[in-house]
């Protein structure tokens, strides 16, 4: 693919995170392919989890083609998020995204995946989504599992932003590939899930600030996050609410 506009925002960006004072906590990164396709599949803890997750695939020096909701590409931001080859995700059509997911991934991408599908109020890895495994078994290519930490702290859900992010520490942290067959998708999925779970344990560990006391932390390290039982609640709550909305605005 031609990029044009990719290569340069990432430059910018890693300026200004220098500038912001900004570090970074990598493991891992050699996992991700030099040369062919792949799947990364990432946690989701905040709304700007994807600006960060591309920089775990620089030192291999590739670009990862992320699946983002379609109204991401809406808007200002729409034409560069275009420009970088993402992927448009409408989930009345989620076999269509998935579809392109796939050509990506056989095409010799990395595709980037968010298999929880939603923020995780919990800051747990949340119950998995099966299109990871089943794309990566399609495309015949590796299954790379990646947790970010500390993107919590710029903007997520029920919680003041700060976007700035100055002097802040970002994880990124790279597993070791998984070979998928797609035979069973939800045993494979479960792997997945463990290892993810492995990694956000050695972030959280490895983290410059205790998470006990904390409100970005889980609570099973002692953090104030809600427990994943409170944020299933609060998901289902807020998931009604934007139902209430939209029947409100269509009738």
């Amino acid at each position: 693919m031609r990029d044009i506009t990719y290569p340069p925002v990432i430059v910018t960006a890693k300026t200004l995170f220098k500038v912001l004072g900004m570090r970074f906590q990598m493991s891992g990164t050699e996992h991700v392919p030099r040369t062919g396709g792949a799947v990364l599949a990432a946690n989701h803890i905040s709304y700007v989890d994807f600006i960060f997750d591309g920089l775990a695939a620089q030192p291999s020096k590739r670009l990862v083609r992320f699946m983002a909701k379609k109204e991401a590409f809406e808007g200002p931001t729409g034409a560069l998020m275009r420009s970088f080859h993402h992927i448009s995700v409408d989930r009345e059509r989620g076999e269509e995204s998935y579809r392109r997911g796939v050509e990506y991934a056989r095409a010799g991408e990395v595709v980037g995946v968010f298999p929880e599908a939603t923020i995780s109020r919990s800051m747990e890895i949340k119950e998995l989504k099966t299109g990871a495994v089943r794309m990566a078994a399609e495309a015949g290519v590796p299954l790379i599992p990646m947790v970010t930490w500390g993107t919590q702290l710029l903007k997520t859900k029920d919680h003041p932003s700060d976007l700035y992010g100055r002097g802040k520490t970002i994880g990124l942290h790279v597993g070791e590939p998984l070979d998928v067959t797609g035979d069973d998708p939800v045993a494979e999925t479960a792997r997945l899930h463990e290892a993810m779970t492995a990694l956000l344990d050695q972030a959280i560990r490895e983290y410059p600030i205790a998470p006990e006391g904390q409100w970005w932390a889980p609570a099973r390290h002692g953090g104030l996050a809600p427990t994943p039982e409170e944020a299933a609640r609060l998901d289902a709550e807020e998931k009604a609410q934007r139902a209430a909305r939209r029947a409100e605005r269509d009738s």
